[in-house]
């Protein structure tokens, strides 16, 4: 027969309840007045290199125990504070805690003059240059290499384009290599909407267009959230990190128009990591020619980049020393979460602790005040 609750326990499931119905309408007011939103990116950093709307960034610590540096690329559509999203729940604060010195290359948000930006300045010119700073201000020889959801796939170029760049190790999270696999974003380019029907007046494409393809991927997902939030809305720590992650959603930036031509025909009408069929500089390129201790970090439930579009990598790569990282997450919890904080950033660090060189502890070298 069921248990029957004391009387003791159906008081105290009312009046947890009621408060937490209180707590409800004070966070509900909260956010529906834009007030009270967590800050993000707040782990302190310098600026240390710019180019353009580029710049490089070096994150302060006391505790770099690890050489050579790790020099994080970010996506070229998406702002990067994902990565450091809110103190207590930010990968780049766990690198740091781990003993790395830690560096990003942010594209900051494009306009007018970036228009004309293709693939191939960010592969040959801006982390090529970014890799020689970190080089400059640390005094080492080489870099570790980091890239997020599309900075993989141009860390991947870059990788496969210059073999014999100083990088020791090469991991990326998140990144697409089969296009035809991406979803209806991919796909309304592959039955022939060119890319210059929706540009904006500067030439690039504009951060409208790019939230909407990724709600496409998920036409359920805006009500599922509500749901969710409805009965967390609670607490508080579940409300600050919603806002953080939702609003990181919804913010992008423009992806540079010719960029975005390139990435059309290259990436997703000849789906060219896959088949090969890549160039850079007018150079062919390619993934076979990446022979670094390598690691590509997916999720079985990402629906920005699925799982089967990431799936081909592994084995696209010529690396020897390689590995594959497949996590029951979303894209979003491979960098926030508990799924973040007790898998893919400890398995991400033992990966590149395993290619560095333990230094006695202190100040990363060159650190700026």
């Amino acid at each position: 027969m069921p248990t029957v609750p004391s009387p003791q326990a159906v008081l105290d499931r009312v009046r947890r309840d009621v408060e937490r119905n209180a707590l409800r309408a004070r966070n509900g007011i909260k956010l529906v007045a834009g007030v009270d939103r967590p800050g993000v990116g707040l782990t302190p950093k310098d600026v240390v290199w710019q180019r353009g709307r580029t710049q490089l960034w070096h994150y302060r610590s006391d505790k770099v125990r690890y050489s050579p540096p790790l020099l994080v690329v970010f996506s070229l559509v998406s702002r990067s504070y994902i990565l450091d999203l809110i103190p207590g729940n930010s990968f780049i604060e766990q690198l740091l805690d781990a003993g790395f010195d830690v560096y990003m290359v942010d594209w900051g948000e494009p306009d007018a003059r970036d228009a004309q930006n293709r693939l191939e300045d960010y592969v040959d010119d801006y982390i090529p240059a970014a890799v020689e700073r970190v080089r400059d201000i640390s005094g080492a020889d080489e870099v570790n290499l980091f890239g997020y959801c599309f900075g993989g796939d141009l860390s991947l170029l870059y990788a496969a384009h210059h073999p014999d760049a100083p990088v020791r190790s090469l991991t990326v999270l998140a990144t697409p290599v089969d296009f035809t696999k991406m979803g209806p974003m991919a796909d309304v380019f592959r039955g022939g909407l060119e890319v210059d029907d929706v540009l904006d007046e500067d030439g690039n494409v504009p951060p409208r267009v790019v939230v909407q393809g990724f709600k496409t991927l998920t036409p359920t997902a805006e009500v599922t959230r509500y749901v969710t939030l409805w009965e967390k809305l609670w607490s508080d720590e579940y409300v600050s990190a919603y806002q953080a992650m939702t609003g990181w959603s919804d913010d992008h930036i423009p992806f540079p128009g010719a960029a975005a031509r390139e990435t059309v025909q290259m990436l997703v009408r000849d789906n060219g990591m896959v088949t090969d069929r890549l160039t850079v500089g007018g150079d062919p390129v390619h993934l076979s020619d990446i022979r670094l201790p390598f690691l590509t970090v997916r999720a079985d439930r990402d629906h920005i980049v699925p799982p089967d579009a990431t799936a081909p990598l592994i084995d696209l790569v010529g690396s020897e020393d390689k590995h594959e990282l497949r996590l029951p997450a979303g894209h979003m919890g491979l960098v926030v979460g508990r799924t973040a904080a007790k898998t893919t950033v400890p398995e991400i660090i033992g990966f590149i602790r395993t290619r560095s060189d333990e230094t006695a502890p202190g100040p990363a070298v060159g650190q700026e005040g």
